[in-house]
């Protein structure tokens, strides 16, 4: 019989996060779900008593990071696959964000992640196994008007975990960096922080609530299989693509950018570096 698994998810209590935590619990794996409120939890506990264990917190404090994976660890004694999935939206335009908000959402989205990676890595190279999902989004590879702040964020962290995986894979450590697309996972309801809109910027609004439209994406559920197979793989990829729609944008925007280069290859070999 296969020992199960033991599951760390940051931002556990709804979207991907949830989703995720709900089938891993469903395999007989075991979870440490994290959030800054786990109330919404209770209601998985409840189901499954003795396989989830909810945690109280904000991946942005660094000490309390480094506290919860050490209890998490010392929970059912080791940890097999880590989701770095808390984050929220920063949402308007560059010129309207404050540097309080700015800063707030790199401390989530990005030195979160940093926070949690840090704090897991010894006792993953400790036991010689593990996984590590670093959730980043389809559109890490470059940014959107009013989504700026967001887009740099998962970038930073794409980046971050590029590099990250060349480290620990001599450990037996395993980098993915899931690139998931647009899913109803409430990040443009509650995990929302508004700028205060700024009137020159009401036209570009409008054009892209016209491009988005009204379809919030389909349930993230429908994407926890993928994970779940993801994880299962003995030899995962660095980067994978979740939802097929999303697969055929990146793909787009991927050739877009070589056809850019292209046209300025000229431009761009006078300069001998």
């Amino acid at each position: 019989m296969t020992e199960p698994r033991v599951w760390f998810i940051t931002g556990a209590t709804r979207g991907l996060g949830r989703a995720v935590a709900e089938a891993a619990l469903a395999t007989g794996d075991r979870v440490i779900g994290a959030a800054r409120d786990i109330g919404p939890l209770a209601e998985l506990a409840g189901r499954y008593p003795d396989n989830l264990v909810s945690l109280p917190l904000d991946v942005a404090d660094r000490p309390a990071v480094g506290q919860a994976v050490d209890r998490a660890a010392a929970t059912f004694g080791r940890l097999d696959v880590v989701v770095n999935n808390a984050g929220g939206l920063l949402l308007g335009m560059l010129e309207e964000t404050t540097e309080e908000q700015i800063r707030r959402h790199f401390d989530v989205n990005f030195f979160g992640a940093v926070w949690v990676t840090q704090a897991v890595i010894p006792h993953l190279r400790a036991q010689g196994s593990g996984r590590l999902l670093q959730v980043t989004s389809m559109g890490s590879g470059g940014g959107v008007a009013s989504v700026g702040p967001y887009a740099a964020g998962k970038a930073a962290l794409d980046a971050l975990s590029q590099s990250v995986a060349m480290e620990l894979e001599p450990f037996g450590i395993r980098v993915t960096i899931v690139q998931p697309g647009g899913y109803d996972t409430g990040l443009y309801t509650v995990g929302t922080t508004a700028t205060t809109p700024d009137p020159a910027y009401e036209p570009l609004r409008q054009k892209l609530a016209e491009l988005w439209g009204d379809d919030a994406g389909p349930a993230p559920g429908t994407a926890a299989p993928v994970i779940m197979a993801l994880v299962g793989l003995p030899d995962p990829p660095l980067r994978l693509i979740v939802g097929s729609r999303s697969y055929d944008l990146v793909q787009q925007m991927e050739q877009a950018r070589v056809a850019e280069y292209r046209s300025w290859e000229q431009l761009s070999r006078q300069a001998p570096g």
